[in-house]
This record gives C-alpha cells, structure tokens and sequence, in this order.
C-alpha cells in the first residue's frame, strides 16, 4: 500500500469515526465519548498527512509515533462504545478492525524506520 492509498485510508477511517460518534446517545457519556473518538481519528488521518511530508527519519519517526497513539485511542474509544452497549456491536466491529489493522501499519513502519528487528 503507498502513501496516497494509506492518507485515503486514513481519511475514510476518520469520517467512519465521525458517523459513528455523531450516532451515540445524546447523554453525558455518549457526548465524551463522540468527542473524543472525532478528535482522535481525525487526528489519525491530518497527521499521516503529516508524515507524508517530513524530511528526515527522526522527523518520520516522530510523526509516526503519533499517528499509532491516535489511531490505537480510536481503537479503544470504539471497544469502550461496545463496552457499554452504546451502539449495536456489529456496527462498531468493523471500524474496531480498521483501527486495529491500521494501528498494525503504523507500528511496523515505525519499527522499520527505527531499525529495530
């Protein structure tokens, strides 16, 4: 996968993410947690954007880093929604998969880039 196919991935994930947080209840809860969950695959998705661009491994590495935090936090908002029953699971476990295979790439490449084996 390259990056131009990895960046519409993201941003696929992010309005998924989106959908999902605007459909949670309108409680106390549900409104953290949609806020959350907009927050951090957006966040996914402009900062893979953001490595696209970085001009060096450290610089790379760095991006990167946040990129997988971001990603991993979508991954646990969206079991925290199945946790609580707030939507039907069989929505939510498809974008859980997303998140996690893309959490996946991002920490493999990290790992490639650092060098490590």
């Amino acid at each position: 996968m390259d990056s131009e196919e990895l960046k519409a991935r993201t941003k696929a994930f992010a309005h998924r993410c989106v959908k999902v947080a605007l459909a949670l209840p309108k409680t106390d809860l549900g409104r953290v947690i949609s806020g959350q969950l907009i927050r951090c695959s957006t966040s996914t998705a402009a900062n893979y954007r953001a490595v696209c661009l970085v001009q060096s491994t450290a610089a790379f590495i760095s991006k990167i880093s946040i990129v997988l935090e971001e990603c991993d936090e979508s991954a646990f908002w969206l079991e925290f929604i199945i946790d609580e029953q707030l939507l039907n699971a069989e929505l939510v476990k498809p974008l859980l998969k997303e998140s996690e295979e893309l959490t996946s790439i991002f920490a493999a490449s990290r790992k490639s880039a650092s060098g490590k084996k």
